[in-house]
């Protein structure tokens, strides 16, 4: 079959829109950057990364217990060597790390499941490690152990991160990305096109687009910024266009009018070619915890649950929003005592600032922030309003008037929010959440927006570390709607560490 016999007849508003359809170009454009397997260099440095982090964090552990002095372990009535059981740990622990795929190019550069894969096997090493001693009565020093599992942990996921930077900044350049081929009708293709081209991290670059329904709307393939490949939807011309575009990946869609038989065989080839074949349901918006796939019959059933916020994942969250706030008001304690003079001294009015927003299931409460603004500032909002800059029902502008000299300082690195921690301790706030909307924003959301007031707004969330107030209105309820659906404490954890950076960027904050 010839390449140029992939290529559809198109309707003209898309033929027209790029010289990519000539069959010669299309060969030449998609044959690029096809040298290397991607992710496999940086796969290499996670086994170097990894073996240097439990290398130093059994070594360490070995020296910190023990010293330098040449010290052994009882196994029955014979001794071993320290130096020997810190060698197998350092290797079992390295292998650990392999088996469980968290060096899978999969995992690698988004979401949390590399840090889940990490974290898994180190506890399940050192816990057979624990069963191990003691049905042969080893009696390993509990004050090694006790070293050697955080600081291995700690360093482990430290060097990921490092690492993960460096992939995530060598994608967006677009280094170490898998070519992927989009099967499916227009609608689709154009669907799943956008978003990965949103997240570049995650490691896919659309190359080409395999479409099963033309004709079709002339405006959709010509929004499409690949080139369109199209035969008979079938087994031959999804293989013939996956040679075409030189494909490390094929994705198809939930709207790809192949049977299930043909997909099997298209498995069956794919993986003949070393090509991975990657299936896309119609599902958006839904994230791994919700989703739970039971084989039955053959066939691999989707469940997505819903998300619930209660029992004891509620009383885990609640518990880490105490324990975490108290200890930053603690540690803040002195910072938050000098914004306060410097606030009483920078303009006349109070302190503290306390506004009315809308919570969890629609109740109101009192928010406090530190006054950034001038004392009428409310007063002052309606001579502004045609100035608006903010999207939505959002008032945002980027040289508001009313904002003191001290207040932009606090509301660039976000200071004046540190009061919110006080709102978490009574309850009506959340380290982590949606963002705490005013009640006139409240009255302009639709009924699926509402969904967003299911569980507490937070001080930080999805939204704030995603571009804060340069985020549309959209853009924005996506989020926090996305958060609500797709709860976890790893999610949590996540934000926060993310929050450091982006108050750090100031990107958003006015």
């Amino acid at each position: 079959m010839s390449e140029n016999a992939v290529v559809a007849d198109l309707p003209p508003q898309a033929r027209d829109k790029s010289e990519l359809f000539n069959g010669t170009n299309v060969t030449n454009s998609l044959a690029a950057n096809t040298a290397d397997k991607p992710g496999l260099r940086h796969a290499g440095w996670l086994m170097v990364f990894d073996l240097a982090a439990v290398t130093w964090a059994v070594a360490g552990a070995q020296l910190l217990r023990f010293g330098v002095e040449d010290t052994s372990v009882g196994v029955g009535s014979r001794q071993i060597p320290y130096a020997l059981v810190s060698t197998v740990l350092v290797a079992l622990w390295w292998t650990a790390l392999g088996l469980v795929g968290s060096r899978d190019n999969r995992v690698l550069g988004y979401g949390p499941e590399e840090y889940k894969r990490v974290t898994s096997a180190s506890l399940w090493l050192f816990g057979a490690i624990a069963v191990l001693s003691y049905v042969i009565q080893l009696e390993t020093a509990r004050g090694y152990v006790a070293v050697a599992l955080p600081l291995g942990l700690a360093s482990l996921l430290f060097g990921r991160w490092i690492l993960r930077n460096a992939l995530v900044h060598a994608r967006h350049r677009g280094a170490d990305l898998r070519r992927v081929l989009i099967v499916g009708s227009a609608e689709s293709v154009l669907h799943l096109e956008q978003q990965l081209g949103r997240h570049p991290e995650a490691g896919y670059e659309p190359v080409a687009a395999y479409v099963t329904n033309l004709p079709c709307e002339a405006n959709m393939l010509g929004n499409l910024p690949v080139p369109v490949l199209r035969r008979s939807p079938d087994l031959d011309g999804v293989l013939a266009a996956s040679d075409l575009a030189r494909a490390d990946a094929v994705v198809i869609s939930g709207g790809a009018p192949l049977d299930p038989t043909a997909l099997r065989h298209l498995g069956w080839a794919l993986s003949t070619r070393d090509i991975g074949m990657v299936m896309a349901p119609a599902l958006t918006d839904v994230a791994g915890p919700r989703i739970h796939t039971q084989p039955v019959a053959g066939l691999p059933l989707i469940h997505v649950t819903t998300p619930r916020l209660e029992g004891a994942k509620g009383i885990a969250k609640r518990g880490f929003d105490v324990i975490a706030a108290a200890a930053l008001l603690v540690l803040l304690a002195l910072p938050m005592a000098l914004i306060a003079v410097l606030v009483k001294i920078d303009s006349a009015g109070p302190v503290f600032f306390r506004q009315t927003r809308i919570g969890r299931a629609g109740e109101p409460f009192r928010m406090l922030k530190f006054r950034s603004m001038v004392v009428d500032a409310e007063m002052k909002l309606d001579s502004l309003r045609s100035h608006n800059q903010g999207s939505g029902p959002l008032f945002k502008l980027k040289q508001d008037p009313r904002v003191t000299r001290l207040g932009r300082f606090l509301r660039r690195y976000s200071l004046d929010e540190l009061p919110q921690l006080l709102n978490v301790l009574s309850g009506s706030m959340s380290l982590v959440g949606p963002r705490p909307p005013l009640p006139q924003e409240v009255e302009k959301y639709d009924k699926f927006a509402h969904r967003r007031l299911l569980i507490k707004p937070g001080i930080t969330g999805l939204w704030q570390v995603s571009g804060r107030s340069d985020l549309s209105w959209d853009d924005s309820i996506k989020l926090d709607l996305y958060y609500v659906e797709n709860w976890s404490m790893i999610q949590d954890l996540m934000i926060l560490l993310r929050t450091a950076g982006a108050v750090a960027g100031k990107n958003g904050a006015y």
